[in-house]
């Protein structure tokens, strides 16, 4: 017997309010990335304490996290009188836009065997830490200890797209093809730990997994907007922090029955079953500073691939 929807909601939030610290900046960025950008982008600070309160985010958590994603250039504030509310700055909005795609966006092309390198000069050990985690942040592997590989980087693409102040101007960026057909292997060993990440996927599945059988049990329209509102939220939650550790290499390099493959899958059939009725919860739960948000836009059914006319 499967277990109800309301059961693994409930099961989904013991296990995240469990986690010490409980980050409740993330979890507002999955809010504003997931739930609230398709609906207008801003939503009054009550609402949003609204939202993050079934997560064990009490007001005060809310108020110091918003507090500090302002200070960090992710959102801004307005406010009317007494009232504020929130929404994603210019910048934040145009950093979520790559995590947006990642996430939500289609299989990667057909590879041609390409490489793009990258050798950064000497530099300042926190330099090179900071060129570190954005190389990573865009899926690069570190092959040695000065070089930098990915699979599917344009050469001309690196230097705008992947940092936010400029290079080096000696830094190296090559675009190589390999004449050893078991050499990309070798360099996928290198570069990524796609062991540990496949772990991390195979636990997201078992878990989700539970919920999914929860939902064929039921008929579209019984599904209730609260529980589908906390499995939407967590499922995207724990995907996203897994999805952006993934370099999303070509499918010819990964590691055959890759467990990411079935995450994908899962995290789309899942997200295609909650997506109405936790749209029905925003929209009887949170408002901005002038009434209730609007409805989604069209990127909503264009994530996974197209959502529109599937979970009806």
């Amino acid at each position: 017997m499967h277990p109800d929807i309301a059961t693994v909601a409930h099961e989904l939030l013991a296990r995240f309010r469990r986690q010490r610290p409980l980050r409740g900046g993330s979890l507002i960025m999955t809010l504003f990335g997931d739930s609230i950008l398709p609906r207008g982008g801003a939503i009054a600070l009550s609402s949003l304490i609204r939202l993050a309160a079934p997560f064990g985010l009490n007001e005060r958590l809310v108020r110091t996290a918003t507090t500090r994603l302002a200070h960090d250039g992710w959102v801004e504030a307005r406010r009317d009188g007494r009232l504020s509310e929130y929404q994603l700055s210019k910048s934040g909005r145009e950093r979520l836009a790559d995590a947006t795609q990642r996430v939500y966006g289609g299989t990667t092309a057909p590879w041609g065997g390409r490489w793009t390198l990258i050798v950064p000069p000497a530099m300042r050990a926190a330099d090179r830490q900071r060129m570190r985690k954005e190389l990573a942040w865009q899926g690069f592997g570190e092959i040695s200890g000065n070089v930098f590989a990915h699979p599917e980087y344009q050469p001309h693409d690196v230097v705008p797209h992947l940092f936010t102040t400029p290079l080096p101007h000696d830094v190296l960026i090559f675009d190589a093809n390999l004449t050893d057909d078991v050499a990309p292997e070798a360099l996928v060993r290198l570069g990524w730990d796609l062991a540990d990440l496949g772990k991390r996927y195979q636990r997201f599945a078992q878990r989700f997994e539970r919920a999914l059988n929860a939902l064929d049990a039921l008929r579209p329209r019984s599904i209730d907007p609260d529980s589908a509102y906390i499995v939407r939220t967590l499922l995207i939650h724990e995907y996203r922090k897994l999805h952006l550790r993934d370099p999303l290499l070509p499918q010819r390099l990964l590691p055959q029955r890759w467990p990411g493959t079935r995450a994908r899958e899962l995290c789309r059939e899942i997200y295609l079953r909650v997506v109405a009725p936790s749209e029905h919860y925003l929209s009887t739960v949170a408002a901005n500073l002038n009434g209730p948000l609007p409805p989604p836009d069209g990127t909503l059914l264009q994530r996974f691939g197209g959502l529109e006319g599937e979970g009806d």
